[in-house]
């Protein structure tokens, strides 16, 4: 039953999260919600270990998530559940996408989904900057601790990345420079 419940899950993941491998994290959060396969936290380090491994980051999260929940085989249910609509609807548009490449409808149904594969990844990265740099305690009453030194990390990587000079650099740079300042101030 586990590996129909992966099936279904990434399927429609999948199938819904247009945009690519940041998009899928709206669906993966629901599913901290849903199941016991992974926890918010083990979902920011999802993203984290994804953003560094060669693949896609979809891709990467399904595996880590069905490997979670049902060893190999659930990572591989998962894996082949999540990109099977890409494959389905690649063949579709390759074989009608002559006729409709021009079609106004379409040109204006991707313009639409345009802004709200913006809004998908914005809610994410929203959700990844609340789990990694703030912790919620208490029952009844709410206690917010921020995590002052993540936050000053993140701002001055984001600075860093506003100056023309460092753009340029590589993003496996940059996931490696965070990888090291996190090995030396043991976050």
């Amino acid at each position: 039953m586990i590996y129909l419940t992966l099936a279904y899950e990434f399927f429609k993941i999948g199938l819904f999260s247009v945009g690519g491998g940041m998009a899928t994290l709206p669906f993966l959060m629901d599913l901290t919600s849903k199941y016991n396969w992974f926890t918010a936290s083990e979902l920011a380090n999802m993203v984290a270990i994804s953003e560094s491994t060669p693949g896609p980051v979809g891709v990467n999260m399904a595996s880590y998530a069905g490997y979670n929940a049902a060893g190999l085989p659930g990572a591989i249910v998962s894996t082949l559940a999540l990109t099977a609509p890409a494959l389905i609807i690649i063949v579709l548009i390759a074989k009608f996408l002559e006729s409709f490449s021009e079609n106004a409808t379409v040109k204006s149904a991707f313009y639409g989904i345009r802004p709200v594969v913006a809004a998908l990844i914005g809610y994410a990265v929203w959700e990844l900057l609340k789990t990694t740099m703030v912790t919620i305690t208490g029952e009844t009453t709410h206690v917010i601790q921020f995590h002052f030194l993540s936050i000053v990390i993140c701002a001055l990587f984001f600075a860093l990345l506003q100056i023309k000079k460092f753009k340029k650099f590589h993003p496996i740079i940059w996931i490696i420079s965070g990888a090291v300042v996190g090995i030396i101030l043991k976050l």
